[in-house]
Order: C-alpha cells, then sequence, then structure tokens
C-alpha cells in the first residue's frame, strides 16, 4: 500500500471531531490555546536545557552587556510586528494578529534564557534541516516547525508518546521507514527523523495544495483539517477553518508565525544567542558491527553524555549493527581519531558488552538521571491523597514541568506514597520545610486559596473563581461536570492536566471554574 493510500484511509478513519462552540470568544480560545503550547513548549525546553553540551553553555556569559540587556525587555506595537513579519523572505503565509502576538510574548518575555539557549543552538540543527527540506523541494522556513514541536528537543516525548524532534507517533514513523525497536528509535534522530518529516510534509501539500494547511495537518492530521474544510463549505483558508480545528491546532500555525518571527527578530528583543560548547561540526561514521558508546567514549576520551547527545536515537548506548549498518555521530575533530583507532575501539572490554560471538549481553537500560540544579535547596515531599502535580506545584512556586524532569516522570501520574524532590531557590528551603507536614486545606490556604467542599462547591467559590472538589467514591469526571452547570468534562480534565479521568481516585481534590 502506497504512502498517499495510507493517508487517504487517515482521512476516512481519522476520531470524530467535536464542533466547536460558537459561544467561545476568540480572545478565551487564544489564552487556552496559548497555554497549551506554552505548557509543552515549557517541557521539551526544560528537558532540552539539560544536554550536556547546552548545560556548559548556559553557565558562559556571551554577551558582555547581558546583565545590562536582559533588564530591557522590549515590547513593541503592532505595525512594527507585521513589518517584520512581512520582511521575511517566505512562501507561506506570516499573517499578525492577537493570537500571533501572545506567542511572540512566549518566546520574547516569558521564557528569554531558555528561548536564548534554543537559538544558540539552531546553528547546529537549522543548516542540516534546511539542506534536507532543499532536497525535497520544500520551503526552508518549515524548519520553524521543530521549535513548537519539540523546541528543537531530539529526546521530546508528548503525554501520547509522539517523540523526537519532528514528533512522529510509531504508525506514521514506520510508515516513512524509520526504525524503532529495543535498541534503536530514528523518531530521535535528527537527520533521518528530518528526512521523514520533509516526505510526510509533501504528502500533506499534494494534498491541501497549501503550506499553512500542511502546518495544521501535520499537527492533528489530515482528517481533522479536511473536516474543517468541509464544516465550512469548501474554504482553505487557515483563519476561515480556525474554530472547526482542534483547539492545540488553532494555537500551531500562531505560533508557528510567531517562532518565524523570533528566530529572525531576537536581537531586537535583547536575546543573547547562547552556543554549544561542542563543536557545530559533526560527521557522520558509518558502523556495521555491534558497538557501545562506553566503547567510544572511553577509548577517545569524549564525554558519554556528548557522545549520547550527538546521537540520541541509541537508547541503551548500544549501535546493533551487526549484519546492517548505523551511523555514529562524532565531533569532526575525533573522526580522524575513530578512523586510526577502530580496531581498538571495537576490541576494547568487548566480552563485557558483548558474546563470544559478538551478540549483545544483557544490556542493561540507561535511565538519565536529572543532575541537581545549581543554586537551589533540595527538599523532598511525599504525595498525599488528593495531590496532583498541579497543586504540588504551586505549594513551592516552581513549574510543574521542573518536577516532571527533577522526578523523570513522564505525564502526570504519581501515586500515593511517592517521594519527590523539589528543588528551591537558594536559602529558602525554611519558607518550605513544613509543607510535607500539612493538610491539603492548609498547603492551599498558604497559597491564599480555600478549599470547599463537595456541598458547598454547587455554590460558592473561592477568590480566584476556582472551586477545588474532593472527589468521592465513584465518582466519575462525568458525574462531577453535571454537578456545575456549563462545564464540560474536557474542561476539567484540561484545568487539571489529566489525560482522562482515569487516574481520578477517592480523596483526591480536583480544580473547577465554575460558569458565572
Amino acid at each position: 500500500m502506497t504512502k498517499k493510500a495510507i493517508l487517504s484511509i487517515l482521512l476516512s478513519c481519522s476520531i470524530i471531531f467535536t464542533a466547536f462552540s460558537k459561544n467561545t470568544t476568540q480572545n478565551n480560545d487564544s489564552l487556552k490555546t496559548a497555554l497549551d503550547i506554552q505548557t509543552n513548549f515549557d517541557q521539551n525546553l526544560d528537558s532540552l536545557l539539560n544536554l550536556w553540551y547546552l548545560q556548559k553553555a548556559i553557565k558562559t556569559d556571551y554577551s558582555t552587556n547581558k546583565e545590562q540587556t536582559d533588564s530591557i525587555i522590549p515590547e513593541f506595537p503592532d505595525s512594527v510586528y507585521i513589518k517584520r513579519l512581512q520582511s521575511i523572505p517566505s512562501v507561506i503565509d506570516l499573517s499578525y494578529n492577537k493570537i500571533v502576538r501572545n506567542y511572540i510574548h512566549v518566546y520574547t518575555k516569558q521564557r528569554r534564557e531558555s528561548v536564548e539557549a534554543m537559538i544558540g543552538l539552531s546553528d547546529y540543527y537549522f543548516p542540516k534541516i534546511e539542506e534536507i527540506f532543499e532536497s525535497y523541494g520544500l520551503p526552508t522556513e518549515l524548519k520553524y516547525m521543530a521549535i513548537i514541536e519539540s523546541a528543537l528537543n531530539p529526546r521530546a516525548v508528548s503525554r501520547v508518546g509522539a517523540t523526537g524532534m519532528w514528533q512522529f507517533m510509531y504508525a506514521t514513523a514506520r510508515m516513512y521507514d524509520l526504525t524503532v525497536n529495543s535498541f534503536v528509535d530514528e523518531r530521535r534522530d535528527p537527520i533521518k527523523s528530518a528526512h521523514a518529516a520533509a516526505l510526510f510534509m509533501k504528502d500533506l501539500y499534494s494534498m491541501f495544495n497549501d503550506w499553512t494547511l500542511v502546518i495544521a495537518a501535520y499537527n492533528c492530521g489530515p482528517g481533522n483539517v479536511n473536516k474543517a474544510i468541509r464544516r465550512t463549505g469548501g474554504s482553505r483558508d487557515f483563519w476561515k477553518i480556525y474554530y472547526f480545528l482542534p483547539r492545540e491546532t488553532r494555537g500551531y500555525v500562531p505560533a508557528f508565525i510567531a517562532a518565524a518571527y523570533t528566530m529572525n527578530f531576537y536581537q531586537e528583543h535583547n536575546l543573547n544567542p547562547k552556543y554549544p560548547e561542542i563543536s557545530l561540526a559533526t560527521d557522520t561514521i558509518i558502523i556495521n558491527d555491534n558497538l557501545h558508546l562506553k566503547q567510544v567514549s572511553e577509548v577517545l576520551d569524549i564525554p558519554l553524555k556528548a557522545l549520547r547527545d550527538l546521537n540520541p536515537q541509541y537508547k541503551l548506548d548500544i549501535i546493533p549493527a551487526k549484519g546492517t549498518e548505523f551511523g555514529l555521530t562524532l565531533p569532526m575533530e575525533f573522526t580522524g581519531k575513530f578512523i586510526d583507532l577502530q580496531d581498538s575501539i571495537f576490541a576494547y572490554k568487548d566480552s563485557i558488552f558483548f558474546s563470544a560471538d559478538n551478540t549483545i549481553r544483557n544490556p542493561q537500560r540507561s535511565y538519565y538521571i536529572p543532575p541537581a540544579p545549581t543554586n537551589r535547596d533540595k527538599l523532598v515531599y511525599t504525595v498525599k491523597s488528593g495531590d496532583n502535580l498541579g497543586f504540588i506545584a504551586e505549594w513551592y512556586n516552581v513549574r510543574a514541568s521542573e518536577i516532571r524532569y527533577w522526578n523523570n516522570i513522564r505525564g502526570n501520574m504519581i501515586r500515593v506514597g511517592q517521594k519527590l524532590n523539589i528543588y528551591v531557590p537558594k536559602g529558602s528551603a525554611s519558607k518550605y520545610a513544613d509543607i510535607n507536614k500539612l493538610s491539603f486545606a492548609e498547603k492551599q490556604q498558604r497559597i491564599g486559596k480555600k478549599v470547599s467542599t463537595p456541598q458547598q462547591a454547587s455554590s460558592k467559590t473561592t477568590n480566584d473563581n476556582y472551586v477545588y472538589y474532593k472527589v468521592g467514591s465513584g465518582d466519575t469526571i462525568w458525574e462531577i461536570a453535571k454537578k456545575y452547570p456549563g462545564v464540560t468534562e474536557t474542561e476539567i480534565l484540561q484545568l487539571n492536566n489529566m489525560a482522562s479521568g482515569k487516574s481520578l481516585k477517592a480523596g483526591q481534590y480536583i480544580k473547577i471554574k465554575p460558569k458565572s
């Protein structure tokens, strides 16, 4: 079956799309979509910033006027944003409106230091992506999609399992010939995944003949875009089908436009790129026998973390190339040394990693252990009944994405009794030391919020217009939503960072915003 045939099947078999409520205002919608994109962006950035070579870069001040420029965060009138966007050479429509402006502020105001690291890293990835896209006849400005998808993070994993810089699901990855098995996940290979992304975009363009719709379809699938077109009577203008697209996709195209703006005009916002210390010049050597990254690391004296960063597709640090071939990416200055010492590298401790017949010997998964952040004090919190990551983050004045990173948590699932490492600003540990001993109500009171009982909750709200509902035995999201006229199950799930109601437990507190 051809790829185009499979895409056609996706059109006819895609998940049923829930129509957008006409009563929702554009401002509320843009705020919600901005929060969706920013949450994903923050999580991917937090993970990206812990790559070995970026950690070193962030410690170095690359701007002699950094303190001065960081104290000034400029903001410009709409006319300036419009003029600048119009000046970017692009065959893709870079329209400007309030939604786009919201995303520009996300990149240029809210996560400045993180975005500076991403801009520096783009010097490494963008030339490679541009060369690949050029070879397929694609507009090179599509490279900015990697910012929205993953913040240029090859290890990014979404809550639904989409993986790598281009966020491929397993089925789509296999459709475009990416290897995914116990040892290798080429969705995390920056080069091979870029080739697959280019092929996918090319197939989407053959269906829609519009690059903006290609960007939307890459995010939500061609079926959802096609249904949105039908619901508007055949319009192929993104902004006309906007309200008929899934909510996250409504923010995806504006976020792309804002990313294109930021990468072209970051200097005007006093953003100073932080360039990786590792050489941006790399070379790829073809390997046709089993090899462990530790063999390369110890013989060539390259930090193992650096090799992992350059070769994120090898999940267990093993290149399983016996009987086939895979690539090993090295800093350019080490390629000659590798060739000279190749026999020694393959022979080094080979009996430890491989059996006599060179088969892989009981590999152990190399779990990544996040390093403790600098200039922070460590506290340990024990998860209680009713807790969720959002509440814990508020109590300690940190981000939920930071707690996920510090504790190697994927998604939002935590269990009662689980120990969580929390890092607070240096010298402030005493301020938070007693949180672990307080009741839920006391913890909420400390941050200025009240807890309503289930009986009170239907008629009384807190000062921030939310109520906190204590889940009873047998409660479901649907039953809870019925207690609050106008509140939907989806709104409750999104407000509490829940993918589904399966994780709901008796005694848990959830946040609800009643309709006024």
